[in-house]
């Protein structure tokens, strides 16, 4: 037709009237065509119950849906409260109640495939509507999407403050999508809400799977899915900016990892471009395909575990399981083969990605169906991989680079699972929340009213997170928090004095959680347990003041900090320190006891920690630590590093690693303390913070000092100078060296690359570090300075490879066969799985786990060494 059209208007006299005339047309025509094209893929964004719409923090336009409501039955809400994990006012801000059964008509192509994305935030609304008391149905088309359902209930169980559905909904043969909402008939008072609409036109993602157990392949082109999860394995968050036009989420696969060991992550080097080929680029975002999760380079240590991921999922129905590979380390086949199990059946016998990918950086994926049966511990999916060696690979390893996990309609067209029930550990840690003794000081009534809710929430929801080993799949968890919030909104706010009652009323700002699980202490009783603030008592001195030996309680020894009111670190760091360690208890932090703040004194009570700090051990000492010594220190440190950054709630960034900063006890057990700089909940939609630069000169990180930006990997940074320290026992910084000598971070690089860094090594332990274990150690270290934030290894990284050091080291002082240096498979299986567990979150039924626990290795026996396969 176009082409008629063109010869057409050439054979016409061209007259300049009938030329301007055609022309119009044919730029009409134009026009309309496009219009028309691109009319078959414009989503619709619509965010509830709003007039204008808005704009979201990615910069996506949320339109208002009253155009497509087929109801005038219904009440639009505005939230009174917004959660911190909330990634953005828009949509869940505003949305639309309904009290009898509505509906929204959509327009659709009925041949193609749409997400359909529903949002829902279940906050108190400028309504009388209790979100408690809403449950209702879904459907779109004559699909059951959702069934009974408690937005406030699921949030609950999964410490979520708000939720997002996903489906994949197959051609409907239907120019309308209609979603109707329906409140329940089975509870009195039931509603129906939702916040924020998304209908996004997708292609064709699934054509057919391997059913699990079975030769036979299952067509899945007509069936509808829901998205249960999908993870960047390895990586870190990736936002829907970052994804192609079908703006998915993508998160973070570690709160997934279960078993004997977490493996380590890699990332492609800059100079590797991802070669899709064949493989349209929508399947995965380029960042997916760009890390990976493997199980490390020792055959000895590969052999003895599976690598393995556990999912919760609805019983009764069957699930799709698409794994994402990209080995951009090897490019032969044969070189790396593995297996593949699903829920304990074997998926794939003998994976060799470069085997079907034919090439280096050539991504992949291959589906995989299984199904999960009602049964007593059934509602959940395992994924695990083991090197194979039935074709005689060069390497024994195994590689995962992405994840997603869809559950596929029934027969009766439904998606609908039963709401989730919530722990027991959860109930118990809400009866805890609610029966915190109420304090006096009305201030105090005042803060707990607009903040002690969301406090109580934030306790249970790590609690929870730890037992479930999840995080929140919706930005604003962990490493991917929505914005930059002091702990639990509270810990920077700043205090004042009271002239009344001689009591400062900066601890009416901590949280009633905080007061409950710490001890307030008079002044009378600091005094008497330091003598009087003797000088003879102090034991270290700090940016926030004297540090001071004292008893408590007829012979408890415990270490006491006292603010110095000239110090710059006041009111803040004094809130913070209490507000983040009354919430953390892990083997490898320092307890907090107490607190007490009365007549302009500011002091925080401690475990007393034997021997000191890790610096008074490794730099002029007498008795100077050995090297496996120092290992160990550096593990404990690297565990308790690891679980601020993985194991609480939010990501918890310290922000003054250091040696002085790193204590032992009597039994050398090592314990970061001084948390009095921290910040919490990273924006992995940013990857950083904006904040004034904070730490200790020698130990900042240079990128965060440049931009001012702050991630968890200036904490890598920081500790990777703390492991030269260790190793050449010498001060981050020494202003009487030469200029090219003083900062210890650059001094050591600079050796290390030429290949002179022994040279530099401690004497006293130059000549029993075995070379293997130095080299591991230094490339550690080294990885951990990179100047590129994003080229340093992640503190679980950091962690295998000290793990690994040791397990080096103890190999050449084989000599011994006790069970503190036995290095077989079974001790070292032992030791992951203990470093696995130390890294639990608060109130974990294994958080108090230690790394002699027969018991635990017991259970978890067959995890590493899996029968029946």
């Amino acid at each position: 037709m176009t082409r008629t059209l063109i010869l057409h208007y050439f054979s016409i006299a061209m007259s300049p009237i009938t030329h301007i005339s055609l022309f119009i047309f044919w730029i009409s025509f134009i026009l309309n065509a496009l219009n028309a094209w691109s009319n078959d893929l414009q989503p619709l964004v619509l965010t509830t119950g709003s007039v204008n719409g808005g704009i979201d923090i990615y910069g996506r336009k949320w339109g208002p849906d009253e155009k497509y409501l087929d109801t005038k039955d219904s009440i639009t809400t505005k939230s009174t409260y917004q959660d911190p994990s909330l990634v953005s006012d828009i949509p869940y801000m505003t949305g639309r109640i309904f009290i009898s059964e509505a509906s929204y008509k959509f327009p659709v192509k009925s041949d193609k495939r749409y997400w359909l994305r529903l949002h829902f935030y279940p906050s108190g609304a400028d309504t009388n509507f209790n979100p408690a008391d809403s449950y209702f149905s879904v459907d779109a088309n004559g699909l059951t999407l959702l069934k009974n359902f408690s937005v406030s209930i699921t949030c609950e169980a999964l410490s979520q403050a708000y939720l997002v559905r996903e489906y994949s909904l197959a051609p409907l043969n239907s120019e309308t999508l209609t979603v109707v909402f329906k409140p329940s008939d089975k509870h009195a008072g039931a509603f129906a809400f939702v916040n924020g609409i998304e209908v996004i036109p997708m292609p064709d993602l699934f054509d057919s799977a391997i059913l699990v157990g079975s030769s036979d392949q299952l067509d899945i082109k007509s069936l509808t899915s829901q998205t249960m999860y999908r993870l960047n394995v390895g990586g870190q968050y990736i936002p829907p900016t970052n994804d192609s036009a079908l703006t998915r989420d993508w998160y973070d696969d570690l709160p997934y990892v279960t078993g004997a060991s977490l493996g380590t992550t890699h990332y492609a080097s800059k100079n590797v471009k991802i070669q899709y080929q064949d493989m349209p680029e929508y399947v995965a975002p380029a960042e997916v395909y760009s890390s990976s999760r493997s199980m490390g380079v020792s055959e000895s240590v590969t052999q003895a575990f599976n690598l393995t991921w556990e999912f919760q999922v609805d019983s009764n129905f069957t699930y799709l399981l698409r794994l994402h590979f990209c080995d951009y380390h090897y490019s032969q086949p044969n070189q790396l083969v593995f297996s593949i199990f699903i829920n304990n059946q074997t998926a794939e016998p003998t994976a060799d990605v470069i085997g079907w990918t034919g090439g280096k950086a050539v991504p992949t994926y291959k589906d995989y169906v299984t199904y999960v049966k009602d049964g007593s511990g059934d509602q959940r999916l395992l994924l695990a991989m083991h090197p194979s060696d039935a074709t005689k690979p060069e390497f024994l390893d195994a590689l995962l680079n992405g994840v997603e996990i869809f559950k596929l309609s029934d027969t009766a067209g439904n998606l609908a699972g039963s709401n989730p029930q919530p722990s027991p550990m959860l109930i118990k840690a809400e009866e805890e929340a609610k029966s915190f003794e109420k304090p006096k000081d009305s201030n105090v009534k005042v803060l707990s009213g607009a903040a002690g809710g969301a406090t109580a929430f934030g306790i249970v929801a790590a609690i929870c997170i730890a037992f479930n080993q999840r995080r929140k799949r919706i930005p604003g968890t962990e490493s991917q928090t929505s914005s930059w919030l002091p702990i639990y909104g509270n810990s920077h706010t700043t205090g004042t004095k009271s002239s009344i009652s001689g009591k400062s009323t900066a601890s009416s700002h901590l949280s009633a959680a905080a007061q409950s699980l710490c001890r307030d202490f008079s002044l009378i009783e600091i005094k008497q347990a330091t003598k009087r603030f003797d000088e003879s008592n102090v034991i270290g001195v700090g940016g926030f003041g004297k540090v001071y030996k004292g008893v408590i309680d007829k012979g408890t020894k415990v270490a006491i900090k006292r603010s110095n009111p000239s110090s710059e670190q006041g009111v803040n760091e004094f809130l913070t320190e209490i507000e983040m360690l009354s919430k953390l208890r892990h083997k490898h932090l320092v307890s907090l006891i107490g607190f007490c703040e009365e007549d302009n004194e500011m002091c925080l009570v401690y475990d007393y920690m034997a021997r000191g700090t890790l610096r008074e051990h490794i730099i002029k000492t007498k008795q100077p630590l050995s090297w496996k010594q120092r290992l160990e220190i550096c593990i404990g440190a690297a565990r308790g590093l690891h679980y601020l950054h993985t194991g609480a709630r939010y990501t918890i960034i310290h922000r003054d690693v250091k040696t002085t900063n790193i204590l032992l006890d009597e039994n050398w057990v090592a314990k970061v303390s001084d948390f009095g700089l921290s910040k919490t909940g990273p924006n992995m939609n940013n990857g950083h913070v904006s904040t004034v630069v904070k730490g200790s000169f020698g130990y900042l990180d240079p990128e965060y000092f440049r931009r001012q930006q702050l991630t968890e990997k200036s904490d890598i940074y920081s500790f990777g100078v703390v492991l030269f320290e260790v190793l050449c026992a010498r001060p981050a910084l020494n202003a009487s060296l030469p200029k090219e000598q003083v900062s210890l971070a650059d001094w050591a690089l600079h050796c290390k690359r030429k290949g002179t860094l022994e040279d530099i090594i401690d004497p006293h332990i130059k000549q029993k570090i075995n070379p293997e274990c130095l080299k591991k150690f230094a490339d550690t270290a080294e990885k951990c300075l990179a100047d590129d934030g994003l080229e340093r290894p992640s503190m679980g990284d950091v962690l295998w490879n000290l793990e690994f050091s040791l397990q080096l080291q103890e190999n050449k002082e084989g000599s011994s066969h006790s069970s503190e240096n036995d290095t077989s498979d079974e001790s070292l299986r032992n030791r992951n799985l203990a470093m696995h567990y130390s890294n639990l979150g608060i109130g974990s039924e294994h958080g108090s786990v230690s790394d002699e626990s027969t018991e635990t290795n017991a259970i978890f026996s067959q995890i590493a060494n899996p029968k029946g396969r």
